[in-house]
C-alpha cells in the first residue's frame, strides 16, 4: 500500500527537523518549510533517500566543503543555494 501524500509530506519534515546536528535540522526545516509541498514524486524519493545520508556529509554538501554525489548535486545544489541566501 503506497503511503498517502499528506504522510509523506509530514514524515519528511518530521525527519528533516529531527536530525543528528542542530545546523542540519535548521537547514532541512527551512528546505522542507518551503518546498516539500511544491516536489513531484520523484522529488520526494529522491529527498526521503538524501535524508538517509550522514549529517555530516550532508553538512560538508551544503556548505561546499564537499562535493556532493552525483545523484543528490541538484538537490544539493537547491539547498545549499537557500542556505546561502538565509545566510547572508
Amino acid at each position: 500500500m503506497s503511503e498517502v501524500h499528506e504522510h509523506r509530506l509530514k514524515r519528511l519534515k518530521m525527519r528533516s527537523m529531527r536530525r543528528g546536528i542542530k545546523e542540519m535540522d535548521i537547514i532541512l526545516e527551512a528546505y522542507a518549510d518551503d518546498t516539500l509541498h511544491l516536489m513531484d514524486d520523484a522529488e520526494l524519493t529522491l529527498y526521503d533517500e538524501m535524508l538517509n545520508e550522514n549529517d555530516q556529509d550532508l553538512y560538508q554538501w551544503v556548505t561546499g566543503q564537499v562535493a556532493a554525489p552525483p545523484r543528490f548535486s541538484g538537490l544539493i545544489g537547491r539547498i545549499s543555494l537557500q542556505f546561502q541566501g538565509s545566510v547572508l
